[in-house]
């Protein structure tokens, strides 16, 4: 009975701790498991992480790029910033797509944009978003670019020009906070007081385990520094199993100053560092040394140094392009997402179910009275059609009137059912977040973000800890793709 402790059925399992699948992924022919660091392991307290980054790109902003000191009284609210958002460097506007690429909402600085204005911006000519004009925000880490600039954008618009250009604006923030984060202004605060700004997880040494336990090597791949990630991960690890020393006794191999996506595209040698994070030396051919610690890297020797590549690797972390897209395209690696935000969305989800039951509803009665009066306006074209041929029947005057009067009345209904759609659909959005509404969609379509993790995520869940659920030789299987016609 010991060997089943710590199984569920998946109906036992609460939703914002489930796995969810895109595509089947054999947990059995994994034989090497690898992780990230920051926002797969170790998880932030995301409003506080986006204070403390805003307050020291402010800072840099006005020290380094002459910003007027008066920006540090802006408002910078953190709700408004979330994953799958689009900048757009040229005009100032901030948009969240759908799955095409297609804006559905947006905003110029913190004010929405009306639909006729997106209209004739982005719905008239086929846009790129893959031009430099563009700037995603796809990592938790970038959600205070996007705060700050919608801020930063409202404030210069309401001064006498000249104002730097939008694209000007962006580029100070990126450079800013980058800057930031490299010179420690940021992880000096979040070492110095680690339970503030990282959850410690209970339960993430006993997943771990877990998978060592099946026989799984381990590995961390991140693209923090030694001198972050040692702390951090002694925080997160030390004295949580008594068969584990420290934290490193985790991990077959540990890689730090990754330079993700580079590794999986470049060829940089991995360099073996002290325990002070010193560089002593450049690795050969040998292989990988347990309880070492190296920097650097790239894909392909440490495919060799592992004597592990493909399929029998999987990946866990929390970048759509770092982590996700550059490891599928560069590898055959299978890949694991970790998107710290699904328990608030399945949380909202939940707690909706029944209107969100009431819209689907709406929408199958909204088609059902778009094709009813498609075909009685075929009729009543018909019948006019006739009555100027054979004028003067009473018959067919009282036919065109009766059909009239029941399109009318389902035109009615029709405004009365699109109106209660609207309504219901904002608040539904609302919910969610009150700015944009859920991540994972865009009006009635899987929104860029939602699209992406489909894509690129083997599977997905809210946080590494989660697989203590699920056994390691577990069979994941993705659900049948179906076409329109299909369903």
């Amino acid at each position: 009975m010991a060997l089943l402790e710590g199984l569920s059925r998946p109906s036992e399992i609460p939703r914002r701790c489930r796995v969810y699948a895109n595509r089947n992924l054999q947990l059995d022919r994994v034989r090497v498991v690898g992780f990230d660091m920051d926002y797969t392991l170790a998880l932030y307290d995301q409003p506080r992480m986006e204070m403390l980054s805003i307050a020291a790109t402010v800072d840099k902003l006005i020290g380094l790029r002459n910003y007027p000191e008066s920006i540090r009284g802006l408002t910078y609210d953190a709700r408004f910033g979330i994953r799958g958002l689009v900048i757009d460097r040229e005009t100032g506007n901030i948009l969240k797509p759908d799955r095409y690429g297609s804006p559905g909402r947006a905003f110029h600085g913190r004010q929405p944009i009306d639909r006729a204005l997106l209209n004739e911006l982005y719905h008239k000519h086929r846009i790129r978003l893959s031009s430099e004009r563009f700037a995603f925000i796809d990592t938790l880490f970038a959600l205070p670019e996007a705060v700050m600039y919608a801020s930063l954008v409202e404030f210069f618009d309401a001064r006498p020009e000249p104002r730097p250009a939008y694209a000007r604006i962006w580029d100070d923030i990126r450079e800013c906070i980058d800057l930031a984060h490299r010179d420690g202004a940021i992880k000096d605060i979040i070492v110095k007081d680690l339970p503030s700004y990282i959850e410690r997880d209970p339960h993430l040494a006993e997943a771990l385990h877990k998978m060592r336990s099946s026989g799984k090597k381990l590995f961390l791949l991140t693209n923090s520094a030694w001198d972050y990630t040692n702390p951090v991960m002694s925080y997160l690890l030390d004295g949580a199993l008594d068969a584990y020393p420290g934290w490193r006794n985790y991990f077959d191999v540990v890689v730090v100053s990754a330079q993700k996506p580079g590794f999986f595209t470049d060829r940089r040698p991995f360099e073996e560092l002290d325990p002070a994070g010193r560089v002593v030396g450049v690795m050969g051919e040998e292989p990988f040394v347990r309880g070492k610690v190296y920097a650097g890297g790239n894909l392909r020797d440490f495919e060799e140094r592992a004597g592990a590549r493909g399929d029998r690797v999987l990946f866990v972390g929390d970048h759509i392009y770092g982590d996700m897209l550059r490891s599928r395209k560069s590898s055959a690696w299978r890949t694991a997402m970790i998107i710290q935000e699904l328990e608030h969305e399945v949380h909202v989800h939940d707690d909706l179910v029944g209107s969100i039951a009431r819209l689907e509803e709406l929408e199958r009665h909204l088609r059902h009275l778009d094709a009813e009066i498609d075909e009685k306006q075929h009729i009543l074209r018909s019948l006019e059609k006739l009555s100027s041929v054979e004028a003067g029947r009473d018959d067919l005057t009282s036919a065109k009137r009766l059909a009239r009067d029941v399109v009318d009345r389902m035109r009615g209904e029709l405004r009365a059912t699109m109106s209660e759609h609207a309504a219901l659909e904002f608040k539904l959005d609302d919910a969610f977040n009150v700015f944009w509404g859920p991540s994972f969609r865009e009006g009635r379509e899987v929104s860029k973000f939602g699209d992406q993790v489909e894509d690129y995520a083997c599977v997905y869940t809210s946080r590494v800890s989660n697989f203590r659920f699920y056994s390691p030789m577990r069979h994941f299987r993705g659900p049948r793709d179906l076409m329109p016609h299909e369903r």
